[in-house]
């Protein structure tokens, strides 16, 4: 500690006894509210930089499926085979599989849990897996044992699986009936021409061991999405030959099953800006587009990297394509599928241009999209997101459309890129996918539509409202409605405040796309994103994240007065709200011109007012604090000086 003087000390004593106000009076110190609120210490796994640390691990996660859709029962039935690697440092005497379709019971956990009224997460309770001839394989030794337990299934192994990097094989035959509700997330729909399946959840899927929670099990009840290892996906859809089948990844046989009039046209849509159409309106029911006209086709799939693949199917669909232009200059495939009851120039006759815009834009501004194809899909479902490919409502046109487009598209970046557990933290995929579909929709076609976030004060009503929940409410528990906020519109306010107020563009895109590079194909938790953030933007930013991301207070900045001090002014704040935020200032003149101060977030740290001395020679007119209307202030009466809530 610095020596302090006697003449140091008398001033000092003297400066706390003065009756003289000085232009920076203090009340209170403030400084829990800039301490850590959670444990964001560094380990070998995750650093405290916020990156994957030197012996990061995650286990792997390979599959190969032949499936077949039955049309007359409407059921799959399918054989698995999956390739199960432990990369963590301890050897598994068995592994967790989720069975989500066992959710369609109706003795399910979510069945139990869903209220009398119903909800978006109504579903079927009919269906349900049956597992046969499972068998659970480590070198020579093989196992049948496992528990079914609601959604969950544990696999035992006669031998473990050694640890960094030894092998499994896990292999069984499955079938369910396909719901016809699934949850807003799957299911199928009948229309003139035939049914739509929208196929998710579709299969088998291997649960995550992390180095945070070990097993991630919990069960699937609705809410809550997914959390899932990466890995090679080797599929074949057998469908009934007048079908046309579309999925995640890359088309292995197009010559199989595509006639050769339609591969000429998804050979024009490869080098085409606008959409060409693979099958038109006119030609849904044309079975010489088909590459037989009875029987079945198996269609083969595969895509390399990635957490799931999804698959839709119908006899039903118009079909169109055109090309994405990634940075690289690496070509993907924009697709749409959607029956002649969703074609319009005002509705899904857009939708690849929709695709292709919003594709484009993320891989410019953020990462280059990974996957060969993105396909959009009209289905009886309001949207959600697999890699690669969407289920959109058949209802959709124009704004809602778009909206729900490149949401869904966003999705591929949050958690298809950045795997993160959407089962746990839906904000950190929803929200962050918001925040991004924010600027997209700002870029797309010269802004043809508003974009939602910039706004924020019209959300007051919730933000006051005394039914709000935390960003950091289980998803699964969150009431429904307060989910659309806790889980998309705050965190994703949050980060507007972040990049456009807080930081700045600049400094907040380096730390964000640095947080996307060093989490892509890996499983970041909250912490992980608060250290990344914080190391690259360099700003301690614990006083928000505590505040915005596990709490449930407010902002409310008050300017209380303005007085002449020495010639100059005096200008005091107050925060009334719990959430301290720097302060932007407007100050105009008398003359009418006008400048802008910013003061930090520090002031706060020292209590809940502050006298700011603003140095000039001219006389004051108006003070406003934030004069772009960028913070969601809940209290606008007392944003401005002279006011009617004017304080002295």
């Amino acid at each position: 500690m610095r020596y302090l003087s006697r003449a140091m000390l008398s001033l000092a004593i003297a400066g706390l006894f003065s009756t003289v106000a000085t232009a920076q009076d203090v009340k209170e110190r403030n400084q829990k509210d800039f301490s850590e609120f959670m444990d964001r210490s560094g380990n070998r796994y995750r650093t405290a930089m916020g990156t994957p640390g030197p012996e990061y691990w995650q286990n792997e996660t390979d599959y190969k499926i032949k499936a077949n859709l039955d049309d007359e029962n409407h059921k799959i039935s399918g054989e698995l085979t999956l390739t199960y690697t432990n990369n963590s440092p301890q050897d598994l005497d068995f592994i967790w599989m989720h069975l989500e379709q066992n959710r369609f019971k109706e003795d399910s956990r979510g069945t139990l849990t869903t209220p009398v009224q119903g909800n978006r997460y109504n579903g079927d309770i009919d269906g349900g897996y049956t597992i046969t001839n499972l068998e659970a394989k480590v070198k020579r030794s093989s196992s049948s044992k496992h528990i079914i337990d609601d959604t969950r299934m544990q696999v035992f192994f006669d031998k473990p699986v050694p640890a960094n990097g030894g092998k499994a094989t896990i292999s069984m035959d499955f079938e369910y009936k396909i719901p016809v509700d699934g949850m807003d997330r799957m299911g199928r729909l009948d229309v003139e021409d035939g049914i739509i399946y929208a196929l998710a959840q579709w299969f088998p899927r291997a649960a995550v061991l992390d180095d945070i929670e070990g097993w991630n099990i919990e069960p699937y009840l609705g809410a809550g999405e997914f959390y899932l290892d990466y890995g090679d996906y080797d599929f074949e859809i057998t469908a009934p030959a007048s079908h046309i089948v579309v999925a995640s990844g890359e088309l292995q046989n197009p010559r199989r099953v595509l006639s050769s009039k339609v591969r000429e046209r998804m050979d024009k849509a490869a080098k085409s800006d606008s959409t060409v159409y693979l099958i038109k309106p006119s030609e849904v029911n044309d079975m010489s587009l088909r590459a037989a006209q009875e029987g079945t086709l198996t269609w083969h799939f595969k895509m390399e990297n990635t957490r799931d693949v999804s698959f839709a199917s119908s006899k039903a669909f118009i079909w169109d394509a055109a090309k994405i232009d990634l940075p690289s200059g690496k070509k993907a495939m924009a697709q749409s599928v959607y029956p002649k009851e969703s074609d319009g120039q005002d509705a899904w006759s857009r939708s690849t241009e929709y695709s292709k815009a919003s594709v484009e834009h993320y891989s410019e501004k953020w990462y280059e999209y990974p996957y060969p194809v993105a396909v959009n899909v009209a289905a009886d479902i309001g949207g959600m997101e697999y890699p690669g490919l969407n289920f959109c409502s058949w209802k959709s046109a124009g704004e809602s459309l778009w909206g729900v487009t490149d949401h869904e598209f966003g999705h591929n970046w949050f958690p298809m890129i950045v795997g993160s557990n959407e089962r746990r933290y839906a904000w950190m995929d929803e929200g962050f996918n918001t925040f991004i579909n924010h600027y997209s929709t700002k870029a797309f076609n010269n802004g043809e539509y508003p974009a939602n976030l910039d706004k924020t004060r019209n959300m007051n009503g919730w933000f006051t409202s005394k039914e709000r929940e935390g960003i950091d409410t289980y998803p699964d528990a969150t009431n429904l409605r307060n989910l659309g906020m806790t889980a998309y519109y705050k965190p994703a306010i949050g980060l507007v405040l972040l990049r456009e107020y807080i930081l700045g563009e600049e400094r907040f895109d380096n730390a964000f796309i640095s947080y996307i590079n060093a989490w892509a194909y890996k499983h970041p938790q909250p912490a992980d994103f608060f250290n990344h953030m914080e190391s690259v933007a360099g700003e301690n930013l614990s006083w928000f994240f505590k505040k915005w991301f596990y709490g449930t207070g407010n902002i409310d900045i008050s300017i209380d007065g303005v007085r002449q001090y020495q010639g100059n002014y005096v200008i005091t704040l107050s925060n009334e709200g719990e959430i301290p935020m720097p302060v932007k200032l407007h100050i105009t003149y008398s003359d009418n011109s006008s400048e802008e101060v910013m003061l930090p977030v520090e002031i706060w740290q020292r209590g809940n007012s502050w006298n700011y001395l603003h140095r000039t020679d001219k006389q004051i007119k108006k003070v406003e604090q934030d004069p772009d209307k960028i913070l969601p202030d809940v209290n606008s009466g007392n944003d401005s000086w002279p006011s009617t809530f004017y304080k002295d």
